[in-house]
């Protein structure tokens, strides 16, 4: 049978494609083959309207099959996602310590206090204004501070520097000798001042974590961390004699400064007010032995009820 060349429909000179076995036309009445159909298409896409129209349609199916309702139901959360989850934030991500969070939680409340002393006389026999530094802590938030008796004792004039950087002259308005307490109430305070959350020490036991905060040798505000060593402990002053009883013993450090600084539990709430450390040297430098008094030793002295 003879055969015939086909050639494709490009505009450059004719190249054969293929030699296929010539057929007759097919009827008008019949479909088309698939090789003309797909031809017949592409001249009608080179229409711009055809074009349009085929995109449009394209896109109404896309967005049909991506509908809400056809999509799938998402998984639902198990225990076992929560598990991994905390896993894998315990696993890498550095959390703060309980001592951070304790520190944190009372700073805002945290007071230096200076008071203006009279030192050795000069040369000249005049004496000579010295500074001595101690701790306190806002228990009310109308200015009411907590501090050691002997931080502001015989002191002409007392200043004190909240957690915001305000300071502000202080006057004295209770002391309780007894416990080594004083009572100040600050002339000029903070707007968003905060008042420290007390708290009793009838479930205090040995061992429980505390960490005291306040100003050791003036620097400061400074952080230590330690337990409480013991309860009911009794201590007398190696400068004045004094005896105090019931005291907190802890193995935080403290040093000349940490005076009348809380001694806070590691939920943040003031148990004691830190007032003596131990050292049978003239060092006065810490051993590992500190006292507080009780905080509701503490709130008596200011007038607080107690727990």
């Amino acid at each position: 049978m003879r055969r015939s060349v086909l050639y494709s429909r490009s505009r450059s000179d004719p190249q054969p494609v293929a030699e296929v076995d010539a057929q007759p036309a097919p009827p008008a009445d019949e479909a088309p083959p698939p090789a003309r159909r797909g031809r017949r298409l592409l001249a009608a896409l080179r229409h711009p309207g055809a074009l349009w129209a085929a995109i449009l349609a394209l896109g109404i199916a896309l967005i049909t099959t991506q509908a809400p309702w056809s999509a799938s139901a998402p998984r639902k959360l198990t225990q076992k996602d929560i598990d991994a989850a905390v896993l894998h934030t315990w696993q890498n991500k550095v959390m703060p310590s309980q001592a951070t969070r304790a520190a944190a939680a009372v700073g805002p409340s945290l007071v230096r206090v200076e008071g203006l002393v009279e030192g050795k006389k000069d040369r000249k026999g005049q004496a000579e204004m010295g500074r001595g530094v101690g701790t306190g802590v806002v228990i009310i938030d109308n200015g009411t501070i907590l501090t050691n008796l002997h931080v502001v004792q015989g002191a002409t004039g007392i200043t004190v520097t909240f957690a915001d950087g305000t300071e502000s002259t202080a006057s004295v308005v209770n002391v309780r000798p007894e416990d080594d307490l004083a009572v100040l109430r600050a002339h000029k305070i903070p707007d968003d001042l905060q008042a420290a959350t007390m708290r009793s020490t009838g479930d205090l036991m040995p061992g429980d974590q505390v960490v005291a905060i306040g100003f050791p040798f003036g620097i400061g505000p400074s952080v230590s961390a330690g337990v409480v060593s013991g309860l009911k402990r009794g201590f007398r002053s190696p400068e004045g004699g004094q005896v105090m009883s019931n005291l907190i013993q802890f193995d935080a450090a403290a040093n000349p400064g940490n005076s009348g600084g809380p001694l806070v539990t590691m939920d943040g709430q003031v148990v004691g007010i830190v007032t003596a450390i131990l050292n049978p040297t003239p060092a006065r430098t810490f051993l590992g032995i500190g006292f507080a008094v009780p905080i509701e030793n503490a709130a008596s002295a200011a007038g607080q009820p107690p727990f």
